[in-house]
């Protein structure tokens, strides 16, 4: 069972930074596709952002230009690097993986393994 552990969340100011980090101690975690996905109160869990292998990423509209997923492969963690953050986005933020790439990378059903989820609010 692959164990997922998410860290970073807070309370932020709009405009401010955050990065989200997703830790595994699955020593094969750089071959997983990875995702987040988040959730607002009283609404569904939605796609934010993937990365496949290394390179392969792919983003919500909209958090485009604002957000950057990436891996550090020898640390067995993905980050969620978040720029201009909107109240919006206030959310808890849940990384999820997969061994094998999904079909599609943005369904919750892609993916086999999730965290338990970070806090992100963002006040105005």
């Amino acid at each position: 069972q692959v164990q997922l552990v998410e860290s970073g969340g807070g309370l932020v100011q709009a405009g401010d930074s955050l990065r989200l980090s997703c830790a595994t101690s699955e020593h094969t975690f750089s071959t997983y596709t990875v995702a987040w996905f988040r959730q607002a109160p009283g609404k569904e869990r939605e796609f934010v952002a993937a990365i496949i292998w290394s390179r392969i990423t792919n983003y919500a509209d909209s958090v485009k230009g604002r957000f950057t997923i990436s891996r550090d492969n020898v640390k067995n963690l993905v980050y969620l690097q978040m720029n201009s953050l909107k109240p919006e986005d206030t959310a808890t933020y849940y990384c999820a993986a997969n061994s094998l790439p999904p079909r599609t990378t943005t369904t919750q059903g892609g993916y086999a393994y999730w965290g338990q989820g970070t806090q992100v609010t963002v006040s105005s």
